[in-house]
Parts: C-alpha cells; structure tokens; sequence
C-alpha cells in the first residue's frame, strides 16, 4: 500500500524532499516549470476554523492552477462544527477528495484528522505549528539573498507558532537562528528544545539579536483568537522592529512578515515599506510553495 505524504511539520520530512519542494517552488515562479494539469482530476479540500486570507486564497488558486478542483468547508456551515467527530469526517472526506488542507487551533485536532484519513492531510496552521509559511520564508530568503545554509536569521518578538516553525527549519536547513524573544513568553517544553539545537541562541536585547543577521522576521505579537494582555505588550515592546534593528543588521539583509501586521505593535509604523522589506514578495510566494506542497503530497 502506498505511504500516505502528510504535510504536518517541517521535521517530520526528509530534508532532501524539503528542498525538493523549495526547487519546485522556485521553478513554478520563474515559469521553468507550468504544472499545467499535473493535477487534473483531483479535489482538494479546505476545512478552516480559523479566519484565513494568504493560506487559504494561495492554495485555492495553486490548486486550479495545477488543473484540480477545490472544495471549501466552512466549519460552522458543516457537521464537523455540530459535533460530527473528527474521525469520522476524515473517513467520509477520503471517499471523496483527494488531499485536506486543515486550519485548526488544536494540533491534536490536525493530528486526529491526519490519523484517520486514506489521503494527505496538510497543515494549514495550527496554535503549535505553520511549516506552509516557512516553506514560503525560506524560498523567499533565497530569492534575496542565497542559499539559506550557514546564514542567520533574526527572529524578533513572541514566541509563536511560526517562529517555533523556524526553529525546527534551523536544523534541518543549517543556518544560525537568532530568537529575540522575552524570555517569559517562552514554555519550558520549548526551552528544552532549544537548549539542544546548536543552531540556536536567545537574545535579552532585540539590538545584539539583530547585528549583522542577514534577515529579521517577525509576527503579530497577539495571535488570533488570543487574549490581549497589557503584560505581553510591555514584555514585547523592546522587541518592536524599527529603523534602527534594521541599520545595525547587513547591508544587504531583508525583513519579513508573514502578515497580516499591525503597524505600530511588532513594527514600527512605516517598516513594511522600508527598502530591505520583501514582505509583498514573501506573500505572493505563498502561491508558488502551496503548488510544490500539493504536487509532493500527491505525485
């Protein structure tokens, strides 16, 4: 029987195949490769229970582009948001499309649906991980600057379920990581993971953390569905990205944001449109890497 590809996280794939589809993804942009009905005849299946603009419109189009169908499952217009459990619409999913694309707040949700379905489940983000948008960090990275192996990256601000995503692409990827993060916001399950990546270090100063790094990286500082705490804010406030984290980094290094951003929170008001910001190309990416993802999932 063949192995079912799921896409869930970054360290679950052989780095091989994780470059593979970075390749792929650059040969999609660049027009080396058309993908023009690679996948004709197959559906995939949107199940989102958390507001999506990027995941959820790239993947739609990636996937019409490669000649395939896409289905949208709101999860309060179907039986899995009325207490349907998740096996069971993974079972009844299998029978009539071919790959899920599942945003879910709960990666034991993800990891259910994944469980029970005969065909590849992708995450498309979940309160634990979101290995879609660092697939689209790193071809944009290099893109910009090379080969990612041996540079470093300056993550600055919460530790969220991207930056943990980055993380787990350090070691994979070899490249330095610098996390400019409130020590606070860190769990101690993370720490201890951390503590075992070579690749790996924490800065108390947003400053140091971002001196001659080849790329700052940040995110929204309150995740979406996430309380606002004043504590947070004034825990997170040093590590605001503004002119000057960007005038001590390299001369040709670049900024990016996986949006959306709130501008005057985790960046300073006119950061997004500052010279060394690739975030516009970092977005439009999303569409290229959701191709190669899907073709790996299914080819």
């Amino acid at each position: 029987m063949k192995k079912i590809k799921h896409f869930l996280e970054l360290n679950q794939i052989d780095a091989k195949e994780l470059r593979g589809i970075i390749d792929l993804s650059k040969s999609y942009k660049q027009g080396i490769t058309s993908g023009q009905d690679t996948l004709k005849g197959k559906t995939l299946g949107l199940i989102f229970e958390k507001p999506s603009t990027r995941t959820r419109v790239s993947f739609e189009i990636a996937m019409y582009q490669l000649g395939g169908n896409v289905t949208i499952l709101e999860h309060e217009k179907t039986h899995l948001g009325r207490g349907e459990t998740i096996s069971d619409t993974a079972k009844v999913l299998s029978r009539y499309i071919d790959v899920i694309v599942y945003r879910t707040s709960s990666a034991e949700k993800l990891y259910e649906l994944a469980k029970h379905s005969s065909v590849p489940v992708i995450n498309g983000l979940n309160e634990e991980t979101h290995p879609c948008q660092l697939i689209a960090d790193i071809m944009t990275f290099e893109e910009k600057i090379s080969i990612i192996t041996n540079k470093v990256v300056t993550w600055c601000g919460d530790f969220n379920n991207v930056c943990r995503t980055w993380v787990q692409a350090s070691s994979i990827f070899n490249f330095e990581l610098h996390l400019a993060c409130p020590k606070q916001l860190i769990s101690k399950n993370d720490m201890d993971k951390i503590g075992k990546i070579k690749n790996v270090k924490i800065f108390d100063s947003a400053l140091d953390g971002c001196k001659n790094t080849d790329c700052i990286m940040t995110d929204t500082w309150f995740s979406m569905g996430q309380k606002v705490s004043e504590r947070k804010r004034r825990l997170l406030k040093p590590f605001q990205v503004n002119k000057k984290l960007i005038s001590v980094s390299k001369k040709n290094s670049i900024f990016m944001h996986c949006l959306p951003a709130h501008r005057g929170e985790e960046i300073d008001k006119n950061i997004l449109e500052h010279p060394n910001s690739v975030i516009w190309d970092e977005a439009e990416n999303r569409l290229h890497t959701q191709k190669a993802i899907l073709n790996w999932c299914l080819k």
